[in-house]
């Protein structure tokens, strides 16, 4: 049985703008925060050369796509699945350490980790994740409920396994774990649709974000790293990257 046989759509709709508009927001203040030093100081100048890439505008198209690819994941993942899944499921906002969502029904207790795909853990991560739900599951013996703790996944598919020990907990991906919440089959979705003509709204701001912040780039890349010809000076863009700060 689904925790749930029934969400408020008007809830949810409410719930997808505020997630939407703090993801761009989000988003745009770390775009318009980018650094061409600090960017460089972590990518590889050797890469760059090998691939030939003797222009400023060629390495900062690449490095600010890398940055924004990497930073709307991280942030969409933050924002934007786990007050949706608050709404659906009609619980709270846990207290428990590395627990998201808690639903009680009757005598059992819904324990919920909400993560975004399917390929967040590693060992230690799913360890913790193990202890958080069985500090959990002591309250809840101790209010004498019945325990339910579940991983979910908020997209992808997951594939159990018997291999090793089994679980105590659940995991649930896409579909299943949509489904779970809510009681609909069909909510995966759904959650698309309810999108509707939203996101249009943010992507002029977003690009124009974008623009400036590659046009500020190209600026500080090539008075940093370029001679006066305009050529790139790979060696002094070398020493900044990985000189010893002694020398």
């Amino acid at each position: 049985m689904p925790i749930n046989n029934g969400y408020d759509e008007g809830a949810i709709i409410k719930s997808i703008a505020v997630a939407l508009e703090s993801f761009y927001t989000n988003l745009i203040a770390k775009v318009d925060k980018i650094n061409i030093n600090n960017i460089m100081k972590r990518k590889n100048p050797y890469l760059f050369r090998a691939k030939a890439m003797n222009s400023a505008a060629q390495i900062v198209d690449a490095i600010l796509a890398a940055f924004v690819s990497s930073s709307e994941e991280t942030i969409f993942g933050n924002v934007f699945f786990e007050p949706i899944a608050t709404t659906a499921s009609q619980g709270q906002k846990a207290l428990a350490e590395g627990i998201d969502i808690m639903v009680e029904r009757e005598n059992t207790i819904y324990a919920i980790a909400v993560k975004s795909g399917t390929s967040v853990f590693n060992a230690d991560s799913k360890k913790k994740q193990e202890q958080n739900f069985m500090a959990a599951q002591k309250l809840a013996q101790q209010a004498k409920k019945r325990f339910v703790p579940i991983i979910g996944y908020s997209y992808g598919k997951k594939k159990s396994s018997d291999k090793g020990r089994p679980k105590f907990y659940t995991e649930l991906a896409g579909q299943a774990f949509w489904t779970e919440l809510t009681g609909d089959s069909q909510f995966y979705i759904k959650l698309i649709r309810f999108m509707g003509r939203m996101p249009e709204k943010y992507v002029e701001d977003f690009d124009q974000s974008y623009q400036k912040a590659a046009n500020r780039l190209v600026k500080e890349f090539t008075n940093n790293f370029c001679n006066e010809d305009g050529s790139i000076n790979w060696e002094k863009l070398v020493h900044f990257n990985s000189g010893s700060s002694n020398q």
